[in-house]
C-alpha cells in the first residue's frame, strides 16, 4: 500500500445519509476476484440509468469533481453488509479518504486494512463541508493524518480521532500482515527466551 500522510485533493460531496454497501458496489459483482478493477463497479446502479448511461446529476459523473480522491458523505456511510468489496471499489476508484459523521460498523476496519482513511467529523462540520463543495465543484480539502486534522476549502480546521494502530499502518503504508512480518526478530527472540526458560 502507498503511505498516507497528507492529502490535498478535490473532494466530492455525496449528501445522502445511510449509503449502504450495496449502493457502493452491487451484489452482482461480489464474485469477481480482487484482481479486477472494482472502480468500474463503484456506485454502478446509482451512477447509471437502466440503459447503462451515466446520470449527469450524480456527483461522481460531474466534470467539476473529476479526479476527486476524497469523498464527503452523510452519516452512517457504508452501512448494511460488511462486504470488503465496497472498500475495494472506493480504492480502485481513486479514493484515499472518506469523511462522514459516522460509518457502518465494519467499514472503518476494512478501510484501514486497504489503505483508505475513514474520517469521522461532527454532523455540523460535515454539513458545512458538503454545502461548500456543492457551491464550488473542484474545491480542495486537506487531510493531515499526522496532525489528525481536516481543513475545509475556507480554511476551517477540524481535528479527528482515529485508532492508533490504523493510523500507524496508514502512515507507513502497511497492512496487518506487513506489520507482523516486521516484528519477526522480536517474535523469534521472545520464542527463544520462552523456550530457554522452560
Amino acid at each position: 500500500m502507498t503511505p498516507l500522510t497528507r492529502l490535498d485533493a478535490v473532494a466530492v460531496p455525496l449528501v445522502h445519509a445511510n449509503v449502504d454497501t450495496d449502493q457502493i458496489v452491487p451484489a452482482l459483482y461480489l464474485q469477481k476476484p480482487r484482481s479486477c478493477n472494482f472502480g468500474e463497479f463503484l456506485f454502478r446502479d446509482v451512477r447509471h440509468d437502466t440503459q447503462g448511461t451515466r446520470r449527469p446529476d450524480f456527483p461522481l459523473n460531474q466534470p467539476g469533481f473529476a479526479g476527486a480522491s476524497i469523498l464527503v458523505a452523510g452519516r452512517n456511510f457504508a452501512c448494511g453488509s460488511s462486504r470488503e468489496h465496497a472498500v475495494w471499489a472506493l480504492v480502485d476508484g481513486g479514493f484515499r479518504a472518506v469523511i462522514a459523521p459516522s460509518f457502518g460498523d465494519i467499514f472503518s476496519s476494512n478501510a484501514a486494512k486497504n489503505g483508505l482513511l475513514a474520517v469521522p467529523l461532527p454532523d455540523a462540520t460535515v454539513d458545512a463541508l458538503l454545502a461548500a463543495l456543492q457551491r464550488a465543484p473542484g474545491a480542495h480539502v486537506q487531510i493531515d493524518l499526522r496532525a489528525q486534522t481536516v481543513t475545509s476549502p475556507d480554511g476551517t480546521q477540524t481535528s479527528f480521532s482515529i485508532d492508533p494502530f490504523a493510523r500507524h499502518c496508514l502512515l507507513e503504508g502497511i497492512d496487518e500482515l506487513d506489520y507482523t512480518l516486521a516484528q519477526t526478530a522480536r517474535i523469534e527472540a521472545f520464542e527463544q527466551a520462552r523456550s530457554g526458560a522452560a
